[in-house]
């Protein structure tokens, strides 16, 4: 087979020939694993053969060792690892021999490639050699050569985790790719691609940041380099020092004057990418210290490591009017831009991040900043003080921020109508809405809403609502906020008055020609959702009427015409806005008895409409959908049952989307919601559903985030079934067994220990509703046997002192419900237990409420199985 030609006809406009040549390679590939590999690193080492192919080459030769679906990429490794040695030290040679080729492409994709096989072997302890033979490389060869080998160093230490290279090889590679940035370096490629190589190589430097004398080089370097004359290596140094500054804080000390120095004369004179990566130093140092401040608690007996150094609170004087002054480079079109990014938009960005680290002290520095600019005759002034203001309102207290806002108010809603500046319009109305949300509501003792400006700030809003799409979305996040602010506020809203002209405003928005720019109609549905979810008694009335209204409108998505694609997905997109709005609306009126019994005369067409979207499905509306159906599960109870038989066969295809596991993950949640609601009526699905569920979790092709929530699925079975659960009682105990033992040995960074938390709760969520479900059955004898290894577990979580919260009080109330329902066959295994005694006293003493709840009655549980 010529591999050539078909790596050509792979490239082909035309359809047929592409999709001909992708098929023989895929062929190839199947039939003849090592032939295929060997090939396609021939082609690519081939001087001869043409740019294209040879690119081509390597990257199917990356997709062959690499893919992004977990299970995928382990087959794809396994398949490297058992390859024929001769056949893998061909296709290394040739790649290796590739990092010298005179054509840039072929080198890099070497590069990319050689790292995804180092990936795999250096943890196996396999290809030894390869660092050695690489730097090597560095030190003798033409600078094309040189520039690829450290680009090659750059992408291996992004692709292998830091332990698997040893301290030696580390302090060589640093060693080259630090000499590779020097300004001795007389190759700008050169340079560049060691500047990269750095970046990356900072996780394993540990060793030579605790050197002063290597970290002084290190840094030495790093900061000559953000003076380099070619823009892409002063660019690619800033990102260096940004990502020192996150992993390396506790050592910045000495450096912090220069760096100001350096970030300071960049902000103001360098190219937007460079000066863009200098405010980000700035906006991650703040990051790291608002974590060290949060973890301190402010009383410094807190559990960080790291002492906090303050770096911001010295700066302020010369930070903030140096951010103040990027305020003003705004571009003209950056509201209609979704992903616009620019020096105005990243200097607001850190100035509210400084805001949120150093509190109160920032106010005296921004105020006359906006007193001077906010009238201003040029429209950047006038934005620049509004967006100024805006940034600070989180962080510091509402005691110094109040008589400023009190005074801002009634300027900021003029400014909203009549400013003829769209731009001014469009941050005013963002400031607006951060006013509501930090400053007003329940948290606050002294409102800024009066009744007397409540109405002012209502007909400011919905006026902007009907102006350009970026302004009016902003527009419904500041009367989100406004909605929220009043959610506690009682049995009387100010908003009551209202309430039936913002809704009617916000459905008139949802209509718009335009709405489809700036997130507009998202914007309105979600507003709309939280003025009906934080709504009183006294607007149910009105929130009823406003079915019949959505339910037409998700109707009116169902009548079927013909789309095209990019219709359908516009059409799927509003399904599930609607889907949602409706959820929010059954949640609303099921809540209390009167408006639910009127709401049930819609249940049945809404169930109609939900039935009807999943037929016509997708998986964005799949997922609204089945979440409204959870709702309308709960407010209708076991009336639920009549859905079932019409319904049960989408439940089951959404147990099963594995690739779309957020729409699996919610499927889990909805088969809770229905099994409390129906009760033993679940009985004659039950088979279909454990069976689906006992597959998902063993499955490794689930991701793991949907196990939990299975687990805790078990729990609500089996307490709407009782001792009918008795079917599947081996199989769930057998499985959630083996994930408690994978879930108390873990030692991992903060996502994982998360990550294992939800886990044991959902196991305790499980065990929970067992032996409640249970409770009072002949059938009870059955669960002694497991009693012994959930105590271990319960011993086990306990002994690791990592649990959070939430755990802790669904473990102490699993050994309540032990207690409670095995009586004094409990008692004296409980008594025996290592740590029972010690968790009990633990939890009965928390400051946590619910916790000290469940604990004093797991106490009375246990103390009665015990006296038995």
């Amino acid at each position: 087979m010529e591999v050539t030609q078909v790596l050509f006809n792979a490239q082909s406009i035309d359809g047929t020939v592409r999709k001909n040549a992708e098929e023989s390679l895929k062929q190839f590939q199947e039939q003849n694993l090592p032939g295929f590999l060997l090939s396609l690193s021939g082609e690519l080492a081939n001087e001869e053969k043409p740019v294209e192919t040879r690119k081509l080459a390597g990257l199917v030769l990356k997709n062959a060792l690499d893919a992004k679906e977990q299970h995928r990429k382990f087959e794809l490794v396994q398949r490297w690892l058992s390859l024929d040695g001769n056949a893998k030290s061909q296709i290394k040679a040739c790649l290796l021999t590739t990092l010298t080729s005179p054509v840039s492409d072929a080198r890099s994709t070497a590069s990319q490639v050689i790292a995804k096989v180092a990936g795999i072997e250096l943890p196996h302890k396999q290809w030894p050699e390869l660092i050695g033979s690489l730097l090597s490389n560095v030190h003798q060869l033409p600078a094309q050569a040189k520039q690829a080998t450290l680009e090659t160093l750059g992408y291996l230490c992004e692709e292998v985790s830091p332990d698997v290279i040893d301290q030696d090889q580390v302090n060589k590679i640093l060693t080259a790719v630090v000499q590779g940035m020097s300004s001795s370096e007389g190759n700008t490629d050169v340079r560049l691609a060691a500047t990269r190589a750095l970046y990356n190589a900072l996780g394993f430097a540990q060793a030579n940041f605790s050197n002063d004398m290597e970290r002084d080089y290190i840094m030495r370097v790093v900061c000559e380099a953000t003076l380099c004359p070619e823009v892409r290596i002063r660019q690619a140094a800033f990102e260096c020092l940004v990502s020192i500054s996150s992993t390396y804080y506790e050592k910045l000390a000495p450096y912090i004057q220069d760096i100001f120095n350096i970030t300071a004369k960049a902000v103001r004179e360098d190219e937007e990418p460079v000066a863009l990566q200098a405010i980000e130093f700035w906006s991650s140092i703040c990051d790291e210290e608002i974590d060290i401040l949060e973890e301190y608690g402010g009383d410094f007996t807190g559990d960080s490591d790291i002492p906090c150094f303050y770096f911001i609170k010295q700066a302020l004087p010369a930070l903030v009017p140096m951010l103040l002054e990027t305020l003003l480079k705004q571009e003209e079109d950056q509201d209609q831009d979704e992903g616009a990014w620019n020096i105005a938009m990243a200097g607001g960005t850190c100035l509210g991040l400084v805001a949120r680290t150093v509190g109160d002290d920032i106010v005296p520095l921004v105020v006359p900043f906006i007193e001077e600019n906010i009238s201003k005759p040029d429209w950047r002034q006038r934005e620049a003080a509004t967006y100024a203001f805006g940034s600070i309102l989180e962080g510091p207290s509402p005691e110094k921020l109040i008589p400023l806002v009190n005074v801002a108010l009634t300027f900021m809603l003029s400014a909203l109508t009549k400013d003829p500046n769209s731009h001014v319009k469009d941050t005013t109305a963002w400031t607006l809405g951060r006013i509501f949300e930090f400053l007003h509501g329940s948290v606050v003792d002294s409102p800024i809403i009066s009744q007397a400006n409540c109405q002012q700030i209502i007909t400011v809003l919905l006026q902007s609502m009907k102006d350009t799409p970026n302004v009016a979305e902003k527009a419904c996040g500041a009367l989100y906020f406004l909605a929220q602010g009043y959610e506690e506020m009682g049995p009387s809203s100010p908003l009551t008055p209202f309430f039936q002209e913002i809704v009617q405003s916000l459905l008139t928005v949802t209509h718009r020609e335009d709405a489809g720019e700036s997130r507009l109609r998202t914007a309105a549905y979600e507003t709309l959702n939280e003025v009906v979810r934080c709504s009183t008694d006294e607007t149910a009335p009105l929130v009823l009427q406003l079915v019949p209204v959505i339910m037409m409108e998700l109707h009116n998505t169902l009548e079927g015409q013909k789309l095209s694609s990019d219709e359908r997905e516009k059409q799927s997109e509003l399904q599930g806005l609607l889907c949602g709005c409706l959820q929010v609306i059954i949640q609303k009126l099921g809540a209390s008895e009167p408006t639910k019994y009127v709401f049930m005369q819609y249940a049945d067409q809404i169930m109609g409409l939900f039935l009807r979207v999943f037929a016509c499905r997708s998986a964005t509306v799949h997922e609204e959908a089945m979440l409204a159906i959870g709702a309308l599960a709960y407010a209708t109870g076991a009336d639920f049952a009549k859905y079932m038989p019409e319904f049960y066969r989408y439940l089951e295809m959404g147990l099963q989307n594995f690739e779309e596991y957020q729409v699996c993950a919610v499927t889990v949640g909805v088969v809770g919601d229905i099994s409390r609601a129906l009760e033993e009526k679940i009985v004659p699905y039950c088979d279909g559903i454990m069976t689906q569920l006992l597959k998902n979790l063993s499955s490794n092709q689930l991701h793991r985030s949907v196990k939990p929530p299975i687990f805790s699925c078990f729990g609500d079975i089996a307490l709407a079934v009782g001792e009918y659960f008795e079917k599947y009682l081996m199989w769930a105990m057998s499985a959630l067994q083996s994930a408690a033992e994978l879930s108390t040995h873990i030692a991992g960074d903060d996502e994982l220990v998360e990550y294992t938390n939800s886990l044991r709760n959902g196991i305790l969520e499980a065990y929970s509703g067992i032996f409640q479900g249970f409770k009072n059955s002949p059938k009870t004898q059955l669960l002694i046997p497991y009693a012994p290894h959930i105590l271990q577990f319960l011993d086990g979580i306990y002994m690791e002192k990592d649990m959070d919260d939430v755990v802790m009080k669904t473990a102490i109330g699993v050994l309540g419900d032990l207690a409670d329902t095995l009586g004094s066959h409990a008692g004296s295994m409980i008594q025996q237990s290592v740590s029972s005694k010690d968790f009990l006293n633990e939890c009965l003493s928390s400051e946590d409420l619910m916790i000290k709840e469940s604990a004093e009655w797991a106490k009375l549980a246990i103390s009665r199985a015990i006296s038995v």
